[in-house]
């Protein structure tokens, strides 16, 4: 696992402990499924950053036997530390923030995040995608009709994407006084995200 997915990883973790004490097999769970970066994370890549967290002291484990069977599962809470650690990896904006394996992770945590940290993320992300969409206009003539469509399809989740964020990022400039991660009306259409290549 690369510098930067562990990173990811080790954020991802204490934002989800930030909500609730877990054990790994639910903590394997969630990151499955509600973080699109991890939908195949190992048993082997998770138990090595929560010891790491542990090591650092963010992170505390205590076992408990489970349903009166012999195995015991370890609990895993944040600390303090954690807690502090996770709020300052929460108010970092630079561009790795709005990058295609970090956005989604970072957007998951919005409602720990401060509100001018978010606008920088999302218009991050907006430029990033208005490049992309950029260059696949200017992009060099393709050989066949399959070229063409796959072509089409990119530019359009692409466009969507767009759409996506500058409603996301007009939403958060009407109301400076929100709360972190919430918005007036929970129906607007900034809460259904289009598909992406990533997040299909």
């Amino acid at each position: 696992m690369g510098v930067r997915r562990r990173e990811m990883l080790e954020f991802a973790v204490l934002g989800l402990l930030h909500e609730d004490p877990l054990h790994g097999y639910e903590l394997r769970r969630r990151l499955n499924t509600r973080l699109g970066a991890f939908r195949a994370l190992s048993f082997g890549t998770l138990y090595p950053c929560l010891a790491s967290l542990q090591g650092q002291g963010l992170v505390d484990g205590d076992g408990a036997r489970t349903g009166g069977g012999r195995r015991q599962r370890i609990t895993y809470t944040i600390t303090e530390a954690g807690r502090a650690a996770f709020a300052e990896l929460a108010g970092r904006s630079d561009p790795p923030s709005w990058a295609d394996d970090a956005f989604d992770v970072r957007v998951a945590f919005f409602a720990r995040t401060e509100r001018e940290v978010r606008l920088r993320i999302l218009e991050g992300r907006r430029a990033r995608l208005a490049e992309q969409l950029r260059a696949m206009r200017e992009g060099a003539t393709r050989a066949d009709r399959w070229s063409v469509a796959l072509a089409a399809h990119d530019e359009d989740a692409t466009e969507r994407a767009v759409a996506w964020l500058d409603e996301l990022i007009d939403a958060e400039r009407r109301e400076p006084h929100a709360r972190p991660g919430t918005l007036s009306d929970p129906s607007h259409p900034a809460f259904n995200p289009p598909p992406t290549k990533e997040n299909p």
